[in-house]
């Protein structure tokens, strides 16, 4: 009977070793793909220089994005649930779990990935310097900058190509999970604390070093509670995005007037995540964003900077508002770097260039495209994409389009693009209904007359970009001011409508997350290629995100060619399966 009831014990205890083991696995671990290093990848002609490139994968824009120093970055342990030390955070090949691309795209190398920014010293919440406490040196700042969800990959039979621009097939949402775990267990897990505390303060550091470095981690640990407990209460509201995606414009909204303002009654789900753009060519936009809604490039640079985690003090006293760590200079850099000088017939876009299919380094890695075929497509986009994506960039008939505005006081013309309504276009409407629609709170001490979300925006970016141009010794120059601004005021709207580009460079930003191309069952994070369909490979596999096409934010209708053409969605005839291809075809050579 005794051993009756000590197999039963064992048993039962089994079970909850299997169950809580499978829970942990579910709420307290980071799920993700495993991916082959890099080897020797491909950067494609864009028309910058290495330098140029080098530069735009780290510039400090003012950001902390993980609320850390870099130093704690450095030393913190991948989100593992063990007493045994695991690898660290920082590990290039681990970050590239999560899509971060190693900086020199060899992922043994310890270098902080494409996209972060090792910035100055940091500040806590009172402006006092952050401090080692054994050294007494400033810690320093960390943050991401554009390239973290700007530069596209794809790989092709063993080789990776990288795209300079592109959209990133980075999976933000989990790596903000294992930044929140790793230091949870730091916190909580026997001996890791022990370990990060020699890796920050150095071997042999006092007790009261080690006291301080435990007070400097609680209230950052405090913090990011209070961001988590935020998620978790509108999670219910929330759309998971996966890779290659994020609810930017929320994003802002929830870091600038519920983090910021200190106001939680302004934080909202994140509903709309759409696929990162690409920005070759978007310098000369009049508008910008998918809904068309920032018109001015330092604006949308900044508020950009102050949603990844740029310092930002909106609720001090009047003489302090508007303080923030937002490096201008270097926005206004990036955007100089991307734009070029002014484009024109002859010479085209002269910044950051689209990627071709043709280019030299790609001739023994993709497939040629059937020039036969791709011209049956040309005439096709000729006849069904050109009226809303305007003629190919190297038709004499894309700059002399009505699209381009008259020319400024620099002589600058700018895209005034198409804007489609939602209902005709027909597909998820999403981003541009929750902007629309979104609402904030704000104290008088700001002067912002409109709650709306919008409206109530555009004056708090606008006025941490003036702190800083009147902080400067001497103060910035009206005119350089409206230099720096894209000589374009401060616009922000709210349609209900899409924005229309045009599509050179399209087949190198997979994936392509509207309308039919989105299969029922599809997978997000396969970086392989398919140059065939055009567009990352869709099966299931393990560590890979499922699209769920039945929620709002990942709907895929709409943007359909079918009869009848008049329908809600359908904007073209019923194109033939040998149309289709011919088209794709086509679309390879823009």
């Amino acid at each position: 009977m005794g051993k009756k009831i000590v197999l039963f014990v064992a048993a039962i205890v089994a079970v909850l070793a299997v169950v809580g083991g499978k829970w942990a696995h579910d709420n307290l671990t980071v799920e993700l793909p495993k991916y082959t290093p890099i080897n020797n990848p491909v950067w494609l002609d864009q028309n910058w220089t290495a330098e140029q490139r080098a530069w735009f994968h780290h510039p400090d824009q003012g950001t902390q994005t993980f609320g850390i120093p870099y130093e704690w970055f450095l030393a913190l342990e991948q989100p593992e649930l063990s007493l045994a030390a695991p690898g660290l955070l920082s590990d290039p090949q681990y970050l590239d779990r999560y899509g971060f691309i190693p900086s020199d795209a060899n992922a043994r190398k310890p270098e902080l990935p494409i996209g972060f920014a090792h910035g100055g010293p940091l500040r806590d919440a009172k402006g006092a310097p952050w401090r080692n406490p054994q050294t007494n040196t400033d810690m320093t700042g960390l943050g991401l900058t554009c390239a973290a969800c700007h530069t596209g990959r794809f790989t092709y039979r063993g080789t990776t190509v990288l795209i300079d621009g592109g959209p990133a097939l980075t999976n933000l949402g989990n790596f903000q999970k294992g930044v929140f775990f790793s230091l949870m267990y730091t916190r909580d897990v026997p001996f890791r604390f022990g370990r990060f505390a020699d890796r920050v303060l150095g071997p042999g550091a006092s007790d009261e070093a080690k006291s301080h470095l435990r007070e400097q981690f609680e209230q950052v640990w405090s913090q990011v509670k209070t961001v988590a407990k935020a998620d978790e209460k509108v999670k219910d509201q929330s759309v998971e995005a996966g890779y290659a995606r994020l609810d930017a414009l929320n994003h802002i909204g929830n870091i600038i007037f519920a983090v910021d303002l200190k106001n939680p009654a302004n934080y909202v789900g994140y509903s709309a995540p759409v696929h990162f753009p690409r920005i070759w060519d978007a310098a000369w936009f009049e508008w910008v964003q998918y809904n068309g809604s920032i018109q001015q490039p330092m604006a949308r640079n900044a508020g950009e900077a102050l949603g990844v985690g740029a310092t930002l003090n909106i609720t001090g006293e009047k003489d302090e508002l508007y303080t923030s760590s937002v490096q201008v200079k270097t926005l206004f850099e990036l955007e100089q770097l991307l734009a070029g000088t002014a484009p024109n017939a002859d010479s085209g876009f002269k910044g950051l260039n689209s990627p071709k299919w043709d280019d030299k380094k790609l001739q023994n890695i993709l497939p040629p495209i059937d020039r036969n075929l791709a011209a049956k497509g040309a005439a096709l986009y000729q006849e069904i994409c050109q009226p809303c994506h305007m003629p190919p960039i190297t038709d004499g008939t894309f700059w002399t389009s009505p699209r381009w505005l008259p020319p400024n006081s620099a002589g600058e013309r700018y895209l005034d693009l198409g804007m489609i309504d939602i209902k005709h276009v027909g597909t998820d409407p999403a981003q541009a209904e929750d902007m629309k629609n979104r609402r904030v709170a704000t104290p008088p001490s700001l002067g912002i007359t409109s709650d709306e979300f919008g409206l109530a925006l555009a004056p708090i970016v606008e006025m941490t970009v003036k702190h800083w141009y009147d902080a400067q010794q001497p103060p910035i120059p009206e005119e350089l001011r409206q230099r720096m601004n894209g000589y374009r005021p401060n616009g922000v709207r709210a349609p209900l409508a899409y924005k229309v580009r045009p599509l050179n460079g399209i087949w190198a930003t997979p994936p392509y997350l509207h309308n039919g191309s989105v299969p029922k069952n599809f997978y997000l994070g396969n970086r392989e290629y398919d140059p065939v369909n055009v567009g990352y490979r869709t099966e299931e596999f393990p560590g890979g995100f499922a699209f769920d096409t039945s929620k709002r934010g990942n709907g895929n209708s709409g943007h359909e060619f079918n009869d009848p053409p008049k329908k809600e969605g359908v904007i073209g005839r019923l194109l033939s399966p040998d149309e289709r291809r011919a088209l794709v075809e086509y679309l390879k050579t823009l």
